[in-house]
C-alpha cells in the first residue's frame, strides 16, 4: 500500500503525452482521413514539379479564364475631397485619426439632433439633478466583453470635451449597443459619475 508519486510536468523535464488510441473516434473523422493522398512537401530547394496539380476534385480539366476589354477608373466628388499624392494605408497620424472621429461624432451628432427634434446637447461630466441630453461613442470599461455593468459613454468633444461616464441601463426596456456607436442619451447624472439612463436616441437610416 505504498503511496504512488505523481510524476511532476516542468519545462524541463516535460510530461509525455499520452499516444492517441486508435479506437478514438477522433481519428475517423481528422483532416487526414478525408484528404487524398499526397506525398509529403519537399525543402524548397529540392522540389520538383511546379505547377503539378497533385490532388483534384470533380471535373476541372479544359477550363479557360480570359477577360473582356479593359477598364477605366474615373474619381467622383471634388478634387480637393480626393487623394492627390501617394498614401500608406494605416500609416495615420494618431492626431489626424482623433479628428476624423471627432468629426464624425459631431455630424451624426447632428443627424440625430434634427431626425429626434432635440433641442441640444449637454456635457457628460457635469452633475444633472434633471434629466438632460447628451451625446458620445459607447465604450467598454476594461478590455473584456461589453455587458451591462461595463458600458461608458465617452462624451463629445464640442460638450463633454471627451470626459467618460459609466452608464446605468436598468431603465431601458430594450437596447443593443457596440462599442464605437454613436448615440444620444436621456438621463440624470445626480452625482456626476454615473448616468442613470431612461431614453436611448439612435442613428437610423
Amino acid at each position: 500500500q505504498g503511496s504512488q508519486k505523481r510524476s511532476n510536468s516542468t519545462p524541463e523535464t516535460p510530461r509525455p503525452k499520452r499516444a492517441p488510441s486508435s479506437h478514438s473516434p477522433y481519428g475517423l473523422f481528422s483532416p487526414g482521413s478525408f484528404s487524398p493522398s499526397v506525398t509529403p512537401s519537399q525543402k524548397y530547394s529540392s522540389r520538383g514539379g511546379r505547377g503539378e496539380v497533385v490532388a483534384s476534385f470533380g471535373s476541372a480539366h479544359g477550363l479557360a479564364w480570359s477577360g473582356r476589354g479593359g477598364c477605366s477608373v474615373k474619381i467622383f466628388g471634388q478634387p480637393e475631397q480626393n487623394l492627390s499624392k501617394p498614401y500608406k494605408f494605416m500609416f495615420q497620424k494618431a492626431l489626424d485619426v482623433r479628428e476624423v472621429l471627432a468629426g464624425r461624432v459631431e455630424e451624426l451628432g447632428e443627424v440625430l439632433r434634427r431626425h429626434h427634434s432635440l433641442d441640444g446637447f449637454s456635457s457628460t461630466a457635469l452633475p444633472a439633478q434633471e434629466p438632460v441630453t447628451v451625446l458620445g461613442q459607447i465604450s467598454c470599461d476594461g478590455n473584456g466583453k461589453l455587458n451591462p455593468k461595463s458600458v461608458l459613454l465617452v462624451g463629445d468633444r464640442e460638450h463633454s470635451g471627451g470626459a467618460q461616464v459609466p452608464l446605468d441601463l436598468s431603465e431601458l426596456p430594450e437596447y443593443s449597443l457596440f462599442p464605437g456607436q454613436v448615440v444620444a442619451l436621456e438621463g440624470t447624472n445626480s452625482t456626476g459619475r454615473r448616468m442613470v439612463v431612461s431614453k436611448l436616441y439612435e442613428v437610423t437610416p
